[in-house]
């Protein structure tokens, strides 16, 4: 097959959206597929509006040898009215990719509606579907009003290949202070404010806290994070590390107890299943997708978006019940291994798109 895909800046951009697309692009090409990436650069949203006006842009759509374009959904900004516009020159269908969308996220109403607006206008002009979960597909369908073509093609779990034992973990629990992990870049939605407002209800001496993700992403929001952390006096029991490797990450999975990235929304949300594969209970919220992967009370919890009271509860009956702890890590790491791998569901997508996209 020969495929096109647009994508705002590189493949190699951290989050869990943009390791969907760079694995797909990697299972096809692994498969002879010639993919061609479509670049646009990173702006504001306003700006990137711009773009449905781009006679360069255009033409170089319009001018595409391929049997497929796919297309990520992040791009709707750019794509919403151009693609319209290029039916009119096009001969192959155009395959979205969706993650999450933009107006699914915790912002005040009038902007979800904005954004919402575009949304509507850009699904709705696109042949076929690729979905990370049932939750994003819902999603687009109730945004929509109608059934879409697609399939749901669940992110895997396997990237950094963990290897540990039911006895590994079981030793593990027994460890005194509870080692938390958050993993994600330091943005809003990922909740890492709610989590040290939890943490504040938590005796000093039951646990730790390591932040694994990019400082860089929001420096805003970053900002706000480490002021809140020297005036609770929590500098000695929290410890970022910046963006890890995959190896660097994988050791900390290996080490800690809990995974907790209680945001506001997730997609789908690969780090739970990610922890999993360590044995880490999860911990994520009500908002969106990680339902789909956290079982409550089984391999992790599940609270309200916001909620961080609940979310200490949960933490501190974690720190005083190490049998419990053990359990819930058997149960998360078994999770993990009835998860697809990423070979998986790529190999599910190829098959899908060399299939007629219906």
């Amino acid at each position: 097959m020969r495929l096109g895909l647009v994508i705002y800046g590189s493949l190699d951009t951290v989050s869990g959206g943009y390791l969907y697309d760079r694995r797909l692009v990697e299972h096809l090409r692994g498969r002879g597929d010639i993919i061609e990436i479509i670049s646009l650069p990173w702006r504001s949203y306003p700006r990137h509006l711009k773009d449905n006006f781009s006679a360069a842009l255009y033409d170089r759509l319009a001018r595409l040898q391929v049997d497929a374009l796919l297309q990520d959904e992040l791009n709707h900004p750019s794509l919403f009215l151009l693609n319209r516009r290029l039916r009119k020159k096009i001969n192959y269908p155009i395959v979205s990719i969706v993650h999450h969308l933009r107006s699914s996220e915790d912002r005040p109403d009038w902007q979800n509606l904005a954004y919402g607006w575009a949304e509507r206008r850009y699904l709705s002009g696109v042949d076929s579907f690729i979905f990370n979960s049932e939750t994003t597909r819902r999603t687009v369908e109730n945004l929509i009003g109608s059934r879409v073509a697609g399939i749901v093609a669940h992110p895997g779990g396997d990237r950094l290949q963990p290897g540990i034992s039911d006895a590994e973990i079981e030793m593990r629990a027994q460890s005194q202070a509870l080692r938390l992990l958050f993993v994600g870049n330091l943005i809003p939605r990922k909740g890492l404010l709610v989590l040290l407002d939890a943490l504040k209800k938590l005796s000093a001496d039951s646990w730790t806290l390591t932040v694994a993700g990019n400082l860089q992403a929001d420096l805003s929001h970053a900002h706000s994070i480490l002021r809140q952390v020297k005036r609770d006096k929590l500098m000695d029991k929290v410890h970022f590390t910046g963006a890890l490797g995959d190896r660097e990450l994988a050791s900390l999975m290996k080490e800690s107890h809990v995974l907790v990235v209680p945001s506001s929304y997730e997609g789908y949300g690969i780090v739970y299943v990610e922890g999993m594969g360590f044995g880490l209970p999860a911990i994520g919220t009500t908002g969106g997708g990680a339902g789909e992967i956290i079982t409550h009370d089984g391999d992790g919890f599940l609270i309200r978006p916001g909620d961080h009271s609940a979310l200490a509860e949960h933490l501190k009956s974690l720190a005083a019940d190490r049998r419990r702890l053990m359990e819930m890590s058997i149960s998360a790491r078994h999770r993990f291994l009835r998860h697809p791998t990423w070979e998986e569901s790529m190999k599910k997508i190829r098959a899908f798109l060399a299939g007629g996209y219906r």
